[in-house]
């Protein structure tokens, strides 16, 4: 997985953090010329080791009944035993470019031995949108969430790539939007990753493709085990399905974060749905290694347990590729 070096000639993730508290840093999304936060090191952070970090979408049912809040999601996936989260922009969204709430919630990942990973972006307009001045407001409604992710310390965000009309206008019109979004990255030297998530994006060669003709060093992929359906609407019909195996070999090449999707278990913990093992070793065969998140989306199981199962699972598979 290419990687890029930090760029020592900007400042440190904690010397950004305190140029929040001072309020020095206000309105730089905006602003080229104001020096940004880096990434504290290159992803992966252990280039030997896979490791499993938690997707705050696995709580999300207990988020929208308000059992906890997005400041309590790093004690949580501490209890559990992660060592990293990746965010969702919807449980703080009013707060992106929020410097005490930004300080607060990096402070309470302090607290508890977590490091911030990404921040997964969703609502915030239609990146292939068909016209140049939807794609333009979109890049600035994302550019946002760089700021927060530099705040925080994550190496990405991850961004759709939702559009309209034939796929290979769509392809030309999301690889326009999301290089100007990188175009905006470069002064935090936050990557911006696109997860295979619905439409032509759950074809993994699309979406790879896609990444190439985007063309730029910040532009990679969020490979998920679990969304490869291009209409879930639809999702009893095989021919809305693209094989989640090849997809995820597809994605691999160019992933800077991988999301190990989960629905439900059987006796033995194993997943019902996806081959753990095998996504394991696609995964491993591409040479990635660090974080991988797991991202539980299931019904039958309290949203903790599942997590808890997940993570259990993944060890268990790293442990034996080994």
């Amino acid at each position: 997985m290419p990687m890029l070096n930090p760029d020592t000639n900007r400042i440190t993730r904690r010397a950004a953090l305190g140029a929040i508290g001072a309020g020095m840093l206000a309105g730089c999304s905006l602003n080229p010329k104001l020096t940004t936060a880096r990434r504290t090191r290159p992803i992966p952070s252990d280039p030997d080791r896979f490791r499993v970090s938690l997707a705050e979408w696995s709580l999300h049912k207990l988020l929208y009944a308000n059992e906890i809040d997005n400041l309590d999601f790093p004690r949580e996936a501490a209890a559990m035993g992660f060592g990293a989260v990746e965010y969702v922009n919807a449980f703080f969204k009013d707060h992106a470019t929020d410097d005490a709430y930004l300080k607060r919630l990096d402070s309470r990942c302090t607290d508890a031995g977590v490091e911030s990973l990404l921040i997964m972006v969703d609502g915030e307009g239609r990146l292939a949108a068909p016209t140049p001045d939807e794609r333009a407001q979109a890049v600035t409604n994302h550019a946002r969430w760089l700021y927060a992710a530099a705040a925080l310390g994550c190496h990405s965000i991850r961004v759709n790539a939702e559009g309209e009309g034939e796929w290979d206008e769509r392809q030309k019109h999301a690889a326009d939007g999301l290089r100007a979004l990188c175009e905006r990255a470069e002064r935090y030297d936050i990557n911006v990753i696109v997860e295979n998530h619905g439409g032509p994006t759950s074809n993994g060669e699309w979406l790879a493709a896609m990444i190439k003709r985007t063309d730029h060093p910040l532009a990679g992929t969020l490979p998920d085990f679990g969304n490869f359906c291009y209409d879930w609407s639809k999702s009893d019909d095989p021919e809305q399905w693209y094989d989640r195996y090849r997809g995820v070999e597809d994605l691999m090449p160019h992933a800077r974060a991988v999301s190990a999707k989960s629905y439900d278990f059987d006796d033995t913990g194993n997943e019902t749905t996806i081959d753990f093992a095998r996504m394991l070793r696609i995964v491993a065969d591409s040479g990635y290694r660090g974080w991988i998140g797991v991202e539980y989306e299931g019904n039958r199981l309290p949203p903790r347990e599942g997590s808890r199962l997940t993570k259990a699972l993944l060890e268990r598979e790293i442990a034996a590729l080994a």
